[in-house]
């Protein structure tokens, strides 16, 4: 059965760095992409980054682009996305997701995503 586990969220402040992780069972990242996405209140759930089974190729949004890094560990089945220069804009419930394809969908948009983790709060306050 598919998991999904978010972890690593926390309090940050302005211009720091944080690295949520999302640990993976039921299916190998050698198979699925993963991507991330984030919910602030009141918005939409949007997306971040994604990152390929086959060759671990990545894809952002134009919003974290130069500031967030996506990453894998196909050993201990886990995606982790490195955040640096946070913001104001970035607070949110931080999630990953997969829809069981190889490659990453283009735009990274969660409505291509069946399998969701309970999501990671991300705070940033001074």
């Amino acid at each position: 059965q598919v998991h999904l586990v978010e972890s690593g969220g926390g309090l940050v402040q302005p211009g720091g760095s944080l690295r949520v992780s999302c640990t993976l069972s039921g299916f190998s990242l050698d198979s699925y992409a993963v991507g991330w996405f984030r919910q602030a209140p009141g918005k939409g759930r949007e997306g971040l980054s994604c990152i390929s089974a086959s060759d671990g190729s990545a894809g952002y949004a134009d919003s974290v682009r130069r500031r967030f890094t996506i990453s894998r560990d196909t050993t201990n089945n886990s995606v982790h996305l490195q955040m640096n220069s946070l913001n104001p804009e970035d607070p949110a419930v931080y999630y990953c997701a997969t829809d069981l394809k190889s490659s990453c969908r283009r735009p990274i948009a969660a409505a291509f995503y069946d399998y969701w983790g309970q999501g990671t709060q991300v705070t940033v306050s001074s």
